[in-house]
């Protein structure tokens, strides 16, 4: 009876096995190779949508539920200059935003499409900006909220010492909410702008940080809002108690109406990182919920570090993504990253977030909310670099913001040239957070998939297997598309294609 009940039970969860293992690829297309930029869109209606480009050239890869190319669409109605295209998914169609110019005037238009990649109406403009010939004209960025209810563009133009800013407010229907211009003081050689954010309510959120000397860390921090309907910013100054930060990351908690603020902070402008600092704005209350700097243990040095005095072991690690849970509690990712490059020059933190030669957070010129996660084409630096990504550090943090356990997921990555396998991806399903990242201790690099428990355990599933060979993960530009299923990058002989993993 126990044997047929065993039997019984195994039956019924073997798809779930099966499903834990299921990998499906996109077949490989020969005019979509290793230079092409792309961004996966997500689920729209019951298709998988790809948005590519090719230097002047853009198209959107439609693919069905097996992954199979239903149809290449190429979005021929985007003028040759265009750029900075960004877009707002939704259940059964999505906006495209983007920007060209032509002559001095420079456009941001939008076009509603539906999930087979088809135009819903003509192209609409949203603003315009006369920046001239020669003038700057990457000022558009485009924000929403996290239930999509609320969109954002808004531009930032330099003029002397000061920054001008125009911010546009839709709702999901692009019908115009409220339209603002403001200028704030602004130092480039001092001041510093985190990422921008929206929340439901349709609030900006920002951090602008300021730094003595252009040579050391930031010593005062603002995290600035702007409500919905006004024409004016509110400053709240965060109090640093005499110490320095970097690395600032925001979080909107909308269900509990809070503001994240996370960073490294420093005791000394010259000093080894000696800690976290959590600071928890009250939205509803406009006033400070918490605020905590927690000093990092020696233990918790050791667990970290890969060799060297563990008083540098944190030296080397930037924040990573912060994770919400329906309490108010959250969890914060951080990664050790450094890069080498050729004749020995070795990376440099203050350099990689205050004067990288790649995209930097911090620049308005530059802005991107995928800041850390964009992907490089192949062939585009003239020297070579060595990137290497190793342990990740948990930590799950109170709804005051004390931490409450601490983990930390092992790995050692490295490549030259180019760091697009490397890193990693988190999901949810359920209580438990998924870690995936490429084994590559073997010659072919392995998906690995790590779990963190509600309660702090690790657990270790069998590396992700599949029949096919020569296929190689991009995990660090996955996406979540539903409670268990994740759409991954690829590479295979060359060509970008796309895998769905079933969890």
């Amino acid at each position: 009876m126990k044997v047929r009940c065993l039997l019984l039970y195994m039956l019924i969860l073997a798809p779930v096995f099966l499903q834990a293992q299921q990998i499906i690829f996109s077949e490989p297309l020969r005019e979509d190779d290793r230079d092409m930029n792309f961004d996966i869109i997500g689920r729209v209606s019951k298709n998988v949508v790809v948005f590519k480009n090719l230097r002047s050239r853009y198209a959107l890869n439609i693919y069905n539920d097996s992954m199979e190319l239903k149809d290449k669409v190429e979005l021929d109605f985007l003028p040759n200059k265009t750029f900075n295209v960004d877009y707002v998914a939704y259940p059964d169609n999505f906006y495209l935003i983007y920007q060209h110019q032509k002559r001095g005037i420079l456009y941001c238009m939008a076009v509603k499409m539906d999930a087979n990649g088809q135009k819903i109406g003509e192209p609409v403009e949203l603003d315009t900006t006369s920046v001239g010939i020669m003038g700057d004209n990457k000022i558009y960025s485009t924000i929403n909220s996290e239930d999509k209810k609320r969109i954002m563009v808004f531009k930032i133009q330099r003029k002397d010492d000061r920054l001008h800013f125009g911010t546009l407010l839709f709702d999901d229907q692009l019908k115009l909410i409220h339209k603002t211009k403001y200028a704030i003081d602004y130092n480039d050689r001092r001041d510093v702008l985190s990422d921008f954010y929206l929340d439901n309510n349709g609030n900006l959120v920002f951090n602008l940080a300021h730094q003595k000397t252009s040579r050391e860390h930031p010593s005062a921090v603002s995290l600035i809002t702007k409500a919905p309907l006004s024409d004016t910013f509110s400053f709240h100054q965060l109090e640093l108690n005499k110490n320095y930060v970097d690395d600032l990351k925001i979080k909107i908690d909308n269900l509990n109406k809070k503001y994240i603020v996370t960073a490294f902070y420093y005791k000394d402008r010259s000093e080894n990182i000696q800690g976290l600092l959590c600071n928890i704005w009250d939205a509803a209350l406009d006033t400070m919920h918490a605020k905590v700097f927690t000093e990092f243990s020696d233990d918790l040095r050791a667990m970290v570090k890969t060799s060297g005095n563990s008083r540098f072991a944190f030296n080397d690690f930037f924040l990573r993504n912060i994770i919400l849970k329906k309490d108010g509690s959250f969890f914060i990712t951080a990664e050790d990253f450094t890069s080498q490059s050729t004749g020995g020059n070795r990376w440099n933190r203050y350099d990689y977030l205050y004067g990288s030669p790649f995209l930097n957070s911090y620049d308005y010129y530059n802005y991107s909310p995928a800041y850390g996660y964009y992907y490089r084409p192949f062939g585009s630096f003239n020297q070579s670099v060595r990137y290497y990504y190793d342990n990740v550090l948990v930590l799950n943090m109170s709804p005051k913001g004390n931490p409450e356990w601490t983990n930390v997921i092992h790995k050692q990555q490295f490549s030259d040239d180019n760091d697009n396998y490397l890193s990693f991806s988190t999901f949810t399903t359920g209580g438990e957070m998924h870690f995936l990242f490429n084994d590559i201790s073997k010659r072919d690099k392995l998906l690995s998939e790590n779990i963190i428990t509600a309660d702090g355990n690790t657990k270790r599933n069998p590396t992700l297997k599949t029949n096919e060979r020569d296929y190689e993960f991009m995990p660090r530009f996955a996406k979540q598309i539903s409670a268990r299923q994740v759409v991954i990058p690829c590479s295979y002989r060359g060509q970008i294609c796309f895998a769905k993993v079933y969890f």
